[in-house]
């Protein structure tokens, strides 16, 4: 007994140093089911409109996706441009700004040394060499980004055989119950992804309606960081508002409290309505589970950890929930 369990403990300390090796992959083999069942999603949704094999339904939601996105850049491209044009403009401005309001609060003083007085050659050199470290991993992400796409499209085209590989490889006795599993999981995670897509949406044009009739500057930029960032709960929303109050400010103080009072009435409209509302069929997550999720993967992982934190907890719920609970607890 001793010595199986000294083995036990020797091949789950092993297998845990290998994960941790691996980690990279494992991140790029998730982030790939994650968007292999995006992928489904709009498959079998088209396969209920038209009754065609599941080929030719991924090739025509590859071109739905290539042909929207087109036409959203062409449309959006020009405009984002120039307002992010007109951001790099404005960043003086604001620090000026900002430093008048500080002046005024003697309690704040010692703030006003972190803003620059002025931008000398000295200071932008460090961030150049950053920025030229910046490319090289922006090259490595989009490499990434491929691979995770290439996967995706070969998860989607041929799920049956991928899941065969995962039911074979489970102990006969709980091939059913994998079964179930991997049933509850896709339909969770399907339903994650197809909640938080309209309610992403539902935000960045609300934002932005609200923002252009406020007349704030660089509105469908501000919206549409605020609608991408829907997608990291807690912290996005948080984080996205500062753009739009940044710009406000530069007009006036009254427009500032306007835009914020507008932030949270959308991210209470999306945290206690949408969500829950979309989510109620499917998962529903806590809002400490998700923060928790997304510093811990993040300190582990740096930015592909918090996008992929959800996800990854709403699969870990339905494996316990199926599991540890059902399994485990239940039958204790």
């Amino acid at each position: 007994m001793n010595s199986r369990i000294l083995f036990s403990g020797l091949a789950l300390t092993f297998l845990l140093f290998l994960t941790w090796q691996l980690r990279w992959v494992i991140l790029i083999i998730f982030g790939s089911i994650v968007l292999a069942v995006a992928f489904d999603v709009l498959i079998k949704k088209i396969q209920r409109l038209i009754n065609i094999p599941r080929s030719l339904s991924l090739a025509i939601a590859l071109s739905l996706l290539i042909v929207g996105g087109s036409l959203i850049y062409l449309l959006l491209a020009p405009e984002l441009i120039n307002q992010t044009k007109e951001l790099i403009t404005l960043f003086p401005n604001l620090a000026a700004k900002l430093k008048s309001l500080l002046a005024s609060q003697p309690r704040l003083l010692n703030l006003q040394d972190l803003i620059p007085e002025k931008v000398s050659w000295d200071k932008i050199q460090p961030i150049g060499n950053r920025l030229l470290g910046f490319a090289g991993g922006a090259a490595n992400i989009i490499i990434q980004l491929l691979l995770v796409t290439l996967i995706a499209i070969l998860l989607a085209l041929d799920p049956n055989s991928h899941r065969k590989i995962l039911i074979s490889a489970t102990p006969r006795p709980g091939r059913k119950d994998m079964e179930e599993l991997l049933d509850l999981c896709r339909a969770s995670l399907g339903g994650w992804l197809t909640g938080m897509t309209i309610s992403a949406s539902s935000i960045f044009l609300l934002t932005w309606a609200g923002l252009a009739l406020l007349k704030v500057p660089l509105a469908l930029l501000s919206a549409l960081i605020c609608g991408l960032l829907t997608f990291v709960p807690t912290i996005g929303p948080t984080t996205a508002t500062l753009l739009p109050l940044g710009v406000a400010l530069l007009i006036s103080p009254t427009l500032m409290f306007q835009v914020l009072f507008l932030r949270l009435i959308l991210q209470n409209l999306e945290a206690f309505v949408l969500t829950p509302l979309l989510l109620r069929r499917t998962v529903n997550l806590l809002p400490t589970v998700a923060l928790t999720s997304q510093l811990s993967l993040g300190a582990l992982l740096g930015l592909p950890g918090v996008l992929l934190a959800l996800p990854l907890v709403v699969v870990i719920q339905v494996i316990m929930q199926k599991i540890l609970v059902v399994k485990v607890m239940d039958r204790w």
